[in-house]
C-alpha cells in the first residue's frame, strides 16, 4: 500500500502529537508575535516556523498571533508539508518516525527541497537507515549537511543548532527501525 493510501487507511498520522512536540523543540513554543528570523535572512516569521511562503494569511513583523491562529494554521500547514511529501516518498515501509522526521526537515527546508535530497533518494531505494542518517550526514559520513547558512556576503556559515536539529530529525527517522 502507497504512503498515500497507509494515510488514508489512518495508518500514518498527519501531524501527530509527537511530530508537533518535536517541532516546537526546534521552531519554539509561543512564538506569538512575528518576528524578523536572522538564520533565514530576516523572513518574517511566528508560531511554529510559519512564513509567508506556507501560510494562507500575511506573516507581517510585529503582528500577533493568538495561539488558536497559531495552532490552526501550524495543523493546515504541516498536513499540506505531509499531503505533498506524500507524493514523493514512494518507498510504503516508511513509517510514522521516518515519515514525521522526513516533514520537519520539510517543514525547515521547503518539500522542494526534501523531495529533491540524497536521504529521501536513498528511503526510496529501500535504503532507509542510510536515508535517515543523510538527513545530518553527506556520504562521507564526517561532514554535516543541511546545516549552513548563507550570510549577506554569500559565504557560507555553520549553524550548530542547525545540525542539532538535523542530529535530532536522524534519530527520530531511524527510531525503531
Amino acid at each position: 500500500m502507497s504512503l498515500r493510501g497507509r494515510i488514508a487507511a489512518g495508518l500514518i498520522a498527519l501531524a501527530s502529537t509527537p511530530l508537533v512536540i518535536f517541532l516546537g523543540t526546534w521552531e519554539g513554543n509561543g512564538q506569538n508575535t512575528v518576528y524578523a528570523d536572522k538564520l533565514a535572512g530576516g523572513l518574517p516569521t511566528v508560531c511554529k516556523g510559519i512564513t509567508r511562503f506556507t501560510s494562507p494569511y500575511p506573516v507581517v513583523v510585529g503582528d500577533y498571533w493568538s495561539p488558536a491562529k497559531c495552532a490552526e494554521v501550524e495543523q493546515l500547514v504541516i498536513r499540506k508539508t505531509q499531503l505533498r511529501l506524500a507524493e514523493c516518498i514512494t518507498n510504503p515501509k516508511v513509517g510514522q518516525n521516518t515519515f514525521d522526521a522526513l516533514t520537519s526537515h520539510g517543514h525547515n527546508f521547503g518539500v522542494t527541497s526534501t523531495c529533491a535530497s540524497r536521504a529521501v533518494a536513498l528511503i526510496n531505494a529501500g535504503r532507509i537507515a542510510e536515508g535517515c542518517k543523510a538527513l545530518a550526514w553527506a556520504p562521507d559520513g564526517k561532514t554535516p549537511v543541511w546545516a549552513f547558512v548563507t550570510d549577506a556576503k554569500g559565504q557560507k556559515r555553520f549553524v550548530p543548532g542547525l545540525h542539532n536539529r538535523r542530529l535530532a530529525e536522524f534519530r527520530l527517522c531511524a527510531e525503531g527501525l
